[in-house]
C-alpha cells in the first residue's frame, strides 16, 4: 500500500507548526512532539511537495510480478441447471477462443454437477480444447460452500491465466469468493476484453454510473477474473471436428459439506425474456403518458416483437421492471430495435449496442442514439408511429 513516511529527525523547531501543511487536518501532533498522519490523509501529498526538505516522503510500494509462465489457458465457468447448460457459457466460450488465439493457449471449461456427460460433450462441440468435470450428488444443486471449493480446487490444479464467468446470479455469488480464495482481483460486468500479448487481459466496464469506462488490468495477479453478461458476445457456431477432452476430476467428499440445504426446487413460470427477443420496441422519455404505451404495444405486436424500456419509463411504472434495457436492466441484441423516444444515455446503450439493426424515433437531430442507429427517423413519435402501422 502507498503511503506517506516523516522523517521525525529532519525536523527543525516545533512540529506543531507543520500541522498547518495538510489542507484536510490530517496532521496532528502527538504527546512528546511526534508528528503523526492521521486516518484523515486523502493522499494528496501536499506536504510532500510544500514541506520542508527530507521530512515528508512518499513511497508506493511495487508488487512483486507474478510468474505468468506458470500460469496458462482461457477457462470458462459452465454454469448449468438441471444438466441444461446457460447459454452465457456458450458466448463465453466463443470469446476464450478469441483470447487464447491470442496467446497460443487452450479453452479450458469447469463443469460442476451430477450426470453431466451430455453437457461435457456440448462444450466440446464449441471448441473447447478440455472439460474438467467434477461429477458428485454434493453437487447436484447449487450451493455456494462447496462450489467455492470445487472451483478454487480447480484453477489450483490448472492454473489457468485467465477466468471467465458469466454475470448470471450464480456467477455474481460465485465468482468473487472465488477470487477471494485464490487472493486475486474481480472484474464484474465486463463490456469489453481483450488479450495482451503478455497475458495481461483488458477489461473495460463502464462506471461511475455509466459516466466513464473503466480500462483495468490485473498485472500482479493470477488468475485474472471477469464477469460477463448474457448477450455481450455473440454465441459461436460449433466445430466441425470437436478435438477435445473430458477430464474427470474428485475431491475429497468431506470438503463438500454445506451449512445450507436445499429443502424444495420450484421452477419459475416461463416468461418471454426480452433478452431472447428478434424485435423489441423501446419506449422512452418522450413517451408522455401511460395510455401511449398503446401504440408501442401495438407495433411490437405488428412485427412479432417485444416491449421493453428505458430507466423513466420502467420507474414511471408503465412497463415492467424486468424489461428495462441498459446497465441497471438487462443487455439485449435482437435483430431489430427501434426505439421510440430514447436520448441514447450510455447506460441505455451499453445495454444495446449488439443490436443488429437499430431503428431511432426521435425529435432531436443531435440526440446521443443517432450515433449508434443504422437509421434515423428525425421526428416526433406521435406522428411517425401511426405511420409505421399504416394508421394515417
Amino acid at each position: 500500500m502507498p503511503g506517506i513516511i516523516i522523517h521525525q529527525e529532519n525536523i527543525v523547531g516545533d512540529p506543531s507548526l507543520l500541522m498547518a501543511l495538510c489542507p484536510f487536518a490530517a496532521l496532528s501532533c502527538a504527546t512528546g512532539g511526534r508528528l503523526e498522519l492521521t486516518a484523515a490523509c486523502k493522499m494528496c501529498k501536499v506536504c510532500v511537495r510544500q514541506g520542508p526538505e527530507g521530512v515528508f516522503e512518499y513511497r508506493e510500494d511495487v508488487l512483486s510480478p507474478v510468474d505468468k509462465a506458470r500460469w496458462s489457458g482461457i477457462a470458462v465457468y459452465a454454469e448449468q441447471s438441471a444438466g441444461h447448460l446457460h447459454p452465457v457459457t456458450v458466448e463465453l466460450i466463443g470469446k476464450a477462443r478469441e483470447l487464447a488465439r491470442t496467446l497460443g493457449q487452450p479453452v479450458y471449461a469447469l463443469l460442476l454437477g451430477t450426470d453431466m456427460r451430455a453437457a461435457a460433450e456440448t462444450l466440446l462441440a464449441y471448441g473447447v480444447d478440455e472439460v474438467f468435470l467434477y461429477d458428485s450428488p454434493a453437487l447436484a444443486q447449487f450451493l455456494i460452500e462447496p462450489y467455492t471449493t470445487v472451483f478454487a480446487d480447480f484453477l489450483r490444479r490448472v492454473r489457468p491465466g485467465t477466468v471467465l464467468v458469466g454475470g448470471t446470479t450464480t456467477g455474481r455469488s460465485l465468482a468473487p469468493r472465488v477470487a477471494a480464495r485464490l487472493r486475486s482481483g474481480l472484474t464484474a460486468d465486463c463490456t469489453t476484453l481483450a488479450m495482451q500479448q503478455n497475458s495481461d487481459l483488458d477489461q473495460i466496464r463502464p462506471a461511475f454510473g455509466g459516466n466513464i469506462m473503466a480500462h483495468i488490468r490485473t498485472p500482479y495477479h493470477r488468475p485474472q477474473f471477469a464477469t460477463v453478461r448474457y448477450k455481450i458476445f455473440s454465441a459461436p457456431p460449433k466445430v466441425e471436428h470437436p478435438h477435445g477432452k473430458i477430464t474427470p476430476c474428485f475431491i475429497d467428499d468431506a470438503l463438500l459439506s454445506s451449512r445450507m440445504r436445499v429443502l424444495e426446487v420450484r421452477a419459475k413460470p416461463r416468461v418471454r425474456h426480452i433478452e431472447d427477443a428478434e424485435v423489441l420496441i423501446v419506449a422512452g422519455r418522450g413517451v408522455r403518458a401511460a395510455k401511449d404505451m398503446e401504440m408501442i404495444n401495438a407495433l411490437a405486436e405488428y412485427l412479432g416483437g417485444e416491449v421493453a424500456a428505458t430507466r423513466p419509463v420502467i420507474e414511471a411504472g408503465w412497463v415492467d421492471a424486468r424489461r428495462q434495457v441498459g446497465l441497471s436492466g438487462r443487455t439485449v441484441s435482437p435483430k431489430l430495435l427501434i426505439t421510440c423516444g430514447v436520448s441514447g444515455s450510455i447506460q441505455f446503450v451499453s445495454g444495446m449496442r449488439n443490436a443488429e439493426c437499430t431503428v431511432a424515433i426521435n425529435t432531436d437531430p443531435a440526440a446521443p442514439i443517432f450515433a449508434v442507429a443504422h437509421y434515423a427517423l428525425i421526428g416526433d413519435l406521435y406522428e411517425i408511429l401511426p405511420r409505421l402501422l399504416g394508421e394515417s
